[in-house]
């Protein structure tokens, strides 16, 4: 949503998620713990965090001043201003750049036009929501990924970041799929002699989400992040005894899954597990079933 185009009413402001304000302001949090971001107060000087924002609540409390509230609350505080004038300064006095979760057009960025801001806990609720639409098990997410904030085109965006072998992140959102330079392939090394292959991360939390009361270092996994990276990750399955292959049915994956399959007797096909849909988490969602008729079966 812009707010600079829209007029906003006191109940609408009061919704703005207070951290993404303070982010707009130039604030980033000292320490995050859980749903608290705790931060150097933005209404006064001090050296120690004292002004924490519980993000579930989306309430503020500065225990230096020994005052707190919603946004409209700190708006009047910080500018000095009243309620009116903080609106005002909403719809367009004031420049806010609101993280959101969608990007103009919803169009897909190239990975070299995104730059990452900073990482965190997930806990914006749109994510958290979205996660549990997938299936995904909160816990598991909080795993192996992280609540990103990025620029792309001179606006801030976040989502649910998922980081490569070069440091680089594989991005989701509701409304958004994409990923930050550098591109990579994702391993996760146990020690096993198996190794277990998804094309997407989203799919890699739904196995672990389907898996999670399995013994932690029972396997090892490859997120190829695009199926174009398959030779890359060849070195890494093949010191493995057994590749079982959970790639998506189209064509790029069913093409890439039959070249393995041609290359070592090592390699085995997952995907009639979930044939009729188009990969393994959409398996997850749409049969109730699932999660039951699965898992973890050796080779």
């Amino acid at each position: 949503m812009d707010f600079r185009k829209k007029r906003l009413s006191v109940q609408e402001a009061k919704k703005i998620d207070i951290t993404s304000y303070l982010f707009s302001l130039g604030h980033q949090p000292v320490q995050i713990r859980n749903v608290d971001y705790w931060y150097r107060s933005p209404l006064r000087k001090e050296n120690e965090p004292s002004f924490k924002v519980n993000q579930k609540l989306n309430l503020w409390f500065d225990h230096g001043l020994g005052k707190g509230g919603n946004l409209i609350d700190f708006g009047i505080l910080y500018h000095g201003c009243s309620v009116s004038e903080f609106l005002q300064k909403l719809n367009g006095n004031f420049s806010l750049q609101q993280p959101t979760l969608l990007p103009p057009n919803k169009s897909v960025a190239t990975a070299n036009k995104i730059r990452i801001l900073g990482e965190f806990p997930i806990t914006s609720p749109s994510l958290l929501k979205y996660l549990e639409h997938r299936k995904i098990s909160v816990e598991i997410a909080e795993q192996f990924c992280r609540e990103v904030r990025y620029k792309l085109d001179n606006k801030t965006y976040f989502g649910i970041g998922f980081k490569n072998n070069s440091e680089g992140y594989e991005i989701r959102n509701p409304y958004f799929k994409a990923s930050s330079s550098p591109k990579d392939i994702t391993t996760i090394n146990n020690g096993s002699e198996e190794a277990v292959v998804f094309e997407g991360f989203i799919d890699f939390l739904s196995f672990k989400t389907t898996t999670k009361n399995h013994p932690e270092k029972g396997l090892d996994f490859v997120v190829l992040n695009s199926v174009s990276f398959f030779e890359r990750a060849r070195p890494f399955m093949e010191n493995h005894k057994h590749i079982r292959l959970y790639l998506d049915t189209d064509m790029a994956g069913i093409n890439c899954t039959q070249r393995a399959l041609s290359m070592s007797p090592k390699y085995k096909d997952e995907s009639p597990l979930y044939k009729s849909h188009k990969d393994f988490n959409e398996w997850i969602m749409k049969s109730e079933k699932a999660p039951k008729k699965h898992l973890g079966r050796k080779l």
